[in-house]
This record gives structure tokens, sequence and C-alpha cells, in this order.
């Protein structure tokens, strides 16, 4: 589904290699600041774990040690920081990370930036001094930092009219991999509410646009299904689907055990 494929690899990029391969790839958010929780949730099946510093409780220790608990199963940990901001993209690659996925990217132009943030010279401006990332990809500094640039991946989140508005020229910068909707905040700014329906032509014709950019431009697209039978649905039509989050299916499962013992 992309053009963005390379030869340079990590055996542990799980997930970078299975878009590679042309095989849609399911995750979920780890919102809790727990490396055992995270450990656990990677240990399920995900071909990767976002570990989001945008709206879960995570600080810079539990960013490292979550990353790390994911990579630890075999499984591609994506940090989500939370705002566009050069400190924290490094710091997020720092770690170890697979990928930083960047939310509320509406023009070119902040891509771009993101690009130059996320990418080392001379693609970008990215410092180098961790030996954290190299170790956690199984490698050394100096054969990480030849082949990082090509092998790291960088998701814009597109979740606003104005993203969808300039959606074709965000996926023609190079070094963006993927665009991911929020489809919450999708829905919320085109509509109105939240959760969308699915059936809005205008939240289905903003899905359409992202979709056809990525396939215009050979960039990865994902999206945040509505639940597992949703995500098989949309498989075929994108490369990166993501499911629900730690928080959401602890409440879920611990409310309907409750249920039933009080039914």
């Amino acid at each position: 589904m992309t053009n963005s494929t390379t030869t340079a690899q990590i055996p542990r990029h799980r997930l970078r290699n299975g878009l590679e391969s042309g095989q849609p790839q399911f995750g979920c958010f780890s919102s809790l600041s727990s490396a055992w929780t995270a450990r656990i949730v990677a240990s399920c099946g995900w071909d990767y774990v976002i570990v989001d510093c945008e709206h879960g409780n995570h600080d810079d220790g539990d960013m490292h040690d979550c990353v790390n608990a994911i990579a630890a199963e075999g499984v591609s940990p994506i940090v989500r920081i939370r705002a566009q901001d050069s400190g924290l993209i490094k710091r997020a690659l720092d770690t170890g990370a697979h990928g930083v996925m960047i939310p509320m990217v509406n023009t070119a132009a902040q891509a771009e930036q993101l690009v130059k943030w996320s990418k080392f010279p001379p693609m970008g401006v990215r410092g180098q001094g961790s030996s954290f990332c190299a170790m956690a990809s199984g490698i050394t500094t100096s054969e990480y930092v030849k082949i990082a640039n090509k092998t790291i991946l960088t998701l814009v989140q597109i979740e606003t009219p104005e993203a969808i508005a300039n959606v074709d020229a965000i996926a023609a910068v190079d070094g963006v991999d993927g665009l991911f909707v929020g489809p919450n905040d999708l829905a919320l700014s085109l509509l109105g509410y939240v959760p969308a329906k699915w059936t809005e032509t205008e939240f289905l014709d903003a899905l359409e646009a992202v979709k056809q950019a990525g396939k215009k431009h050979g960039k990865y697209v994902g999206i945040l299904a509505k639940n597992g039978q949703h995500a098989k649905e949309l498989k075929n039509e994108w490369s990166i689907v993501g499911l629900g989050s730690d928080s959401k299916a602890l409440s879920t499962a611990m409310t309907a055990t409750v249920q039933t013992i009080k039914s």
C-alpha cells in the first residue's frame, strides 16, 4: 500500500517490517503509567502499542519504561507526543521507540518541521547522544544513525477540517511515513459530536480524502477502529489499524465481571 519501502531494516522493528511486507498492522494505546501493564498489553499479540503521552498518564520516566517493556515482547513501541515540539520528539526517539505519532498536524509546513525534528542530518536536525535507541534496536550507535532516517516511522495525525483540506500537501512531504486519522477529534471538529456514526457523508468523504492522499503519495494510512469487527472491516483499506486502550479494556472487563456477579 506504500512506496515508502527500504532495504534498510532493523529486525526488531515489527511495525515497519510488517507494513513493508504489505500486511495490515494492528495495535492499541497504552494509557496507564505502568511498565508491567504495557508489557501485558504487548504480549496479547499486537503488532504495535502506542505509548500515549498526549492523553495518557505517562511522564518522561514512564515513557522510557513502557517503551522498553513493549519492545521486550517483540512488539513495536510508538510514542504519541503531547505537542509539536522538537524536545519531545527527541526524548521519545531516544527511548528506542520505533516511531513517533504527532497530533493535530494541519499543514504541510508543520509536517516539514516535524520531519526535520525526527530525522538525523542531513535530512533533519535530530541530535544524537543517547545510546538507548541503538541498544533497544539491537545494533550499534553507528549502525543506528546510518539507517534511522529510513526505518523510524514519523506518523502525523489528521484530525481537523484544516488537515483534511491540506491532506494532499501533507502526504506529499518527504519523510512523513504515514497519516493516522483521529476519528473522534475529526468527528468533533467536522460534526460537532463524538463518536461519529460512520455514516455521515462529510465524515466518510474526509476519510476517503486521507486514503486517496496516502495512495497518491505512497504513504501508510491509519485509523482507530470502533471494535474488533470494525477493525477487520477496515484492514483492507487501512494499513495501520488501532483499537482501544489498556484503560478502556480494564474498565470494560471489570464492568462486565461485576455485572455478571450482580445480575
